[in-house]
């Protein structure tokens, strides 16, 4: 452990980053295990689990019981429903769909709304701007950032900003997303569905943000990063990268 620890660190000193950065695996809470192993979850998306880790993925994040959640661009739930069983009834989970979004996609997730047994969860198309200030304290996009890039007039700098801003003070933004080339930039976003981390890390940062954790727990070094996360070659299995970035607390 201690030689890892001492590698990590030789490698943060190589690359010349300046912000905090976490390699170490966060134990699950019994909160967050037992929400994984919930019976309401679909059989198709526990066949996942091992592929996803959505247990090390929330503890890496920081959930837990009573919190304000949002989970943006849900898709099918995969996560609302984790989220919901680990916050509890004290706690609450956003959808989050951007507004204007089509049926065809919210339709996916109100799934888990009509079930009873997820009901600390609200399904919303709106604008993230329009959510309270402060209020949030863990706001959550997995495999979807690249898409910001992707809509029409969007301003993505803007929506990481008003992100910081319904975040509460020492609130996380958790980034999961495809791995593109270094260096690549957006370049792949609408093409390969990747992205560069580091152009999301600078981005992001740019809102006031502070990166304070990433994790390798979704990487796969088998990965090329030359294929479109769709090809049945990489699909599931891509190499993605985890970013827990901070509102500072003053």
């Amino acid at each position: 452990m201690l030689r890892q620890m001492m590698l990590a660190s030789g490698m943060i000193l190589a690359a010349g980053l300046t912000s905090a950065v976490s390699y170490a695996a966060d134990k699950p809470s019994a909160e967050i295990t037992a929400a994984v192993a919930d019976a309401g979850r679909p059989a198709a998306d526990k066949e996942k689990d091992a592929n996803r880790k959505p247990a090390e993925t929330l503890a890496f994040a920081g959930a837990k019981s009573g919190q304000q959640i949002v989970d943006f661009l849900p898709g099918g739930g995969y996560f609302t429903r984790i989220f919901s069983k680990t916050v509890g009834p004290k706690g609450h989970v956003t959808a989050l769909w951007p507004a204007g979004t089509p049926d065809k996609f919210t339709e996916k997730t109100k799934p888990v709304t009509a079930d009873p047994a997820y009901n600390n969860v609200t399904l919303v198309a709106q604008k993230v701007s329009e959510l309270p200030a402060g209020s949030v304290d863990l706001f959550f996009t997995a495999q979807n950032y690249h898409d910001l890039h992707n809509l029409p007039n969007a301003d993505v700098p803007a929506l990481d900003k008003a992100v910081f801003a319904a975040l509460k003070p020492g609130g996380i933004f958790l980034v999961i997303d495809h791995a593109a080339p270094a260096g690549s930039g957006f370049q792949d976003t609408n093409t390969l569905h990747r992205i560069d981390e580091a152009a999301v890390k600078t981005e992001v940062e740019s809102a006031g943000f502070k990166l304070v954790g990433s994790s390798d727990m979704l990487k796969n070094p088998n990965d090329p990063h030359t294929a479109t996360v769709f090809d049945p070659s990489i699909k599931g299995k891509t190499d993605q990268f985890v970013l827990k970035f901070e509102k500072p607390k003053s």
